[in-house]
Formats: structure tokens, sequence, C-alpha cells
């Protein structure tokens, strides 16, 4: 028998323990750990962001990873990704909105991260939460169609920290 959401749908298999899931969950701690450090690191390194942003940048850091890794024996505790996201979106965007650098290239750095870890936290809240009906395109979770969407949301964040990260090279 499926197991159901609280509106009586199918529980997504994001928010099982099915090993396919497992291991993307076990591959994203890891990443999310690098990544938001990363992210961390350079806003206070290199912008004047108000505590608060850095604060925020920091608390996303250390939940991301400790909610996947603990999500690995309760898989509902997934439910709580949506704080670290919440998190680190806020925060991105507080800096987008009142602290970018004056070099283009790396304010435009700092847009592109905000825009990969954006539709990386809308991937989710779609196709692991279900908060709209995913096509059967992207709903298995190894469809060609879902792991380009993932690519392109590493590839704003990769392009973005680069960018952001050239006035530690020129200093």
């Amino acid at each position: 028998m499926l197991a159901r959401t609280l509106d009586h749908r199918p529980t997504p298999v994001e928010l099982t323990a099915d090993r396919r899931i497992t291991r993307r969950v076990k591959r994203l701690a890891v990443v999310s750990a690098i990544a938001l450090g990363l992210i961390w690191g350079l806003a206070v390194g290199t912008l004047d962001a108000p505590p608060l942003v850095d604060g925020a940048l920091a608390a996303g850091w250390l939940l991301m990873p400790t909610v996947l890794v603990a999500s690995l024996a309760w898989p509902r505790l997934r439910y709580g990704l949506i704080l670290p996201s919440a998190l680190v979106s806020v925060a991105l965007l507080a800096i987008d909105l009142g602290s970018l650098p004056a070099d283009p290239a790396a304010a435009l750095g700092w847009l592109s991260v905000t825009a990969g870890v954006l539709l990386g936290g809308l991937m989710g809240l779609w196709f692991w939460f279900r908060v709209a009906p995913v096509p059967a395109g992207l709903d298995d979770p190894t469809a060609p169609a879902r792991w380009s969407l993932i690519a392109l949301h590493v590839a704003l964040i990769m392009l973005g920290l680069t960018l952001a990260a050239l006035p530690l090279v020129a200093a």
C-alpha cells in the first residue's frame, strides 16, 4: 500500500527511503555543505552585507546538510528543508537588493547564485513536495528533463560563485 500525504495523494518517491532518492540525498548533503559554505564564505569575505544576512547564510549552510542527513532515517524530515532553503534564499535576495558589489561581473555572479538557488528551491517544492502537478516527463527522479533542470541549477550557482569570487583574485 502506498503511503499518503495529508491530502490523501500518494507520497512522492522523494519523500520516501527509495534507494535512488537515498543516494541523491547523500549527494545533496555533501554538495550543499560545500556550496552553501562557499556562498557564506564569499558573502562574508567580499560583501558588506548586514550581519543578519551573514547569519542567515550560515544557518542555512549548517541546517541544509543536517536536515538532509537526518532525513535518511526519517524521510518525512525533508519537509524541514524549507527552513534552510528559505534562509539562504531570503539572504541572497537581501544581498541582491542592498549589498551587491560595485564590480559588474561580481554583481552578476551574486545574481546568478541567487537565480540558481531559487531554481533549486522551486524544483524542490515542485518535485519533492508536489505543490503543483508534475508532468510525466519530469516525474521520475532519473528523467533526462529533470536532470537538465538540475544541470541548469548547478551551472547558475557555479558560474555565479566564479564571478562573485573575482574580487578575491583581483585583490
